[in-house]
């Protein structure tokens, strides 16, 4: 939807400039195309040490924060009031309200603020021309409002409300066979999984009483390493351990106004992980990609150029981004009822991209429930956080206006393709354990191989009316259910 009124104006705002680029074209030319931000085939936006140090003791000596730089050496992250913007850059911003689909479901919109510069030609970019670092930056890219693809004394054990759901590990890990994996000894040791999320509250009775750990680590401009206010990224990550319970597991907390610098936060681990998860992205329909989107582009091929294998969630309703990039794995949505039948999940996303030319969205599914609220897994959350309270419905509400848990007993059932791409990273560790020698490309074809077809259902009617399941590869639901016992079979051919 176009902007349809006057947003307010933050006090910090994130960006990303781009020192120029090595090649012979800018990040932000005009005339590129989605296909032109693939690493094998387009342009070199790389930048030179000696530019990237310049500009960044330009920026600061200017009162910027240097937050981090892109490991990729293409775009390094900044901070500052957005008069400093306008001051150093010579450029007017503007704040703008634009509809947007949040939490996470597509009946769920309000109006939300993009700070945007209305004499660039570029949505979301900050043109250099007219600076003092205008020899050595290319121009600034803004952050643009990202959220958890989710909708909106503790027990170790979950509550047993009466509507058909789903536990951890329990029918999780059972639905997408890897019981059978972990019982040969298999269960993702030594594989580094990494999610970018809303954080990890590790003190839940729930991980404590399975022996599963990890650590955290605050990517730029988040707070509180300890918490995790909303819930989303503790109740996701119970969705990896289920698949996966021997993982080396990190959560990047991130700034939600900051999201590239917390996924650069997470490439730049050292050593670096083998899996990136990311349950969040945007809502792209069509071209062209914002000047963040460019620089999000960038950087996740990069990082599978690597070798890390990048899950993004398809969306629950949206033309989700970064998920539609060629070189991620892109999650999507199938239910299973009561009586064990598969369909595609009507509150999952299922399109073809109009960013890359013949790109199907999702690549492979994991568990999602159906609308209008997808209350489907049970998870463990920080007792009293946003979920939990949201999720509860108030006093009385019953399935499927509440999920029938306390508001403050720190358990959730909520799902979405955030529940997805976690399960389908989980699976991906096993693969690494069993077979490290897998190079991202070899991991998604075994997914795509080792899929259950689903042909039944329809995606979410927000995305192209919603894409029909039939036998074979689809729209709705990609190459399938995932299986971690079949893709564990098909591996070995991947090699």
């Amino acid at each position: 939807m176009p902007d349809v009124t006057q947003g307010n104006m933050p006090q910090t705002l994130y960006a990303h400039a781009s020192p120029n680029s090595s090649g012979s074209i800018s990040l932000f030319e005009e005339s590129l195309h989605g296909s032109d931000f693939i690493a094998e085939q387009g342009p070199d936006f790389t930048s030179s040490a000696e530019d990237i140090a310049t500009a960044k003791r330009q920026l600061r000596d200017a009162g910027f924060e240097v937050l981090e730089e892109g490991s990729t050496s293409t775009t390094i992250n900044i901070a500052g009031p957005p008069d400093l913007y306008e001051r150093f850059f010579r450029a007017r911003l503007e704040a703008r309200g634009r509809e947007v689909i949040v939490p996470g479901a597509a009946g769920a919109r309000r109006m939300s603020t993009f700070i945007d510069c209305p004499d660039s030609p570029l949505p979301g970019l900050i043109p250099a021309e007219r600076s003092p670092v205008a020899d050595v930056v290319e121009g600034v890219a803004i952050e643009e409002p990202i959220y958890p693809f989710r909708l909106p004394p503790v027990n170790a054990s979950p509550p047993r409300p009466g509507y058909w759901h789903l536990t951890v590990p329990g029918k999780v890990a059972e639905l997408l066979e890897a019981d059978a994996v972990h019982q040969s000894g298999i269960r993702g040791a030594g594989v580094r999984l990494t999610m970018v999320d809303t954080g990890w509250w590790k003190d839940h009775p729930y991980f404590a009483e399975r022996r599963l750990r990890g650590n955290v680590v605050l990517g730029p401009a988040a707070e509180e390493e300890g918490t995790d206010e909303n819930g989303h990224g503790t109740g996701e990550s119970a969705n990896a351990f289920a698949l996966a319970p021997g993982i080396d597991f990190t959560m990047v907390k991130a700034n939600f106004k900051n999201m590239l610098g917390a996924f650069n936060a997470a490439m730049k681990q050292d050593p670096p992980p083998h899996i990136i998860s990311n349950s969040w992205g945007g809502d792209i329909e069509s071209p062209p990609l914002s000047a963040i989107g460019r620089a999000y582009a960038v950087s996740i091929d990069a990082a599978v150029e690597d070798g890390i294998t990048v899950v993004f969630s398809a969306g629950n309703g949206h033309f989700g981004f970064p998920g539609q990039l060629p070189s991620v794995i892109a999650a999507g949505g199938v239910y299973i009822d009561e009586s064990g039948k598969a369909q595609a999940s009507n509150y999952a996303s299922g399109f073809m991209s109009n960013i890359y030319q013949h790109r199907t969205v999702p690549d492979v599914c994991g568990l999602v429930g159906m609308q209008p609220h997808a209350m489907y897994i049970m998870l463990p959350v920080p007792p009293g956080c946003e979920i939990d309270q949201e999720l509860s419905g108030g006093s009385g509400a019953v399935f499927p206006n509440g999920d029938e848990t306390r508001a403050n007993d720190g358990w959730a059932a909520f799902s979405g393709t955030s529940a997805a791409a976690p399960q389908v990273a989980g699976v991906c560790a096993l693969l690494l354990e069993a077979y490290p020698e897998l190079s991202p490309r070899g991991i998604r074809n075994a997914l795509m191989s080792g899929a259950h077809d689903v042909d039944t259902g329809a995606s979410n009617p927000t995305t192209n009316g919603g894409a029909i399941a039939g036998p074979g590869h689809d729209v709705a639901t990609g190459w399938g259910l995932v299986s971690a016992s079949a893709a564990m079979r098909a591996a070995q051919f991947q090699i």
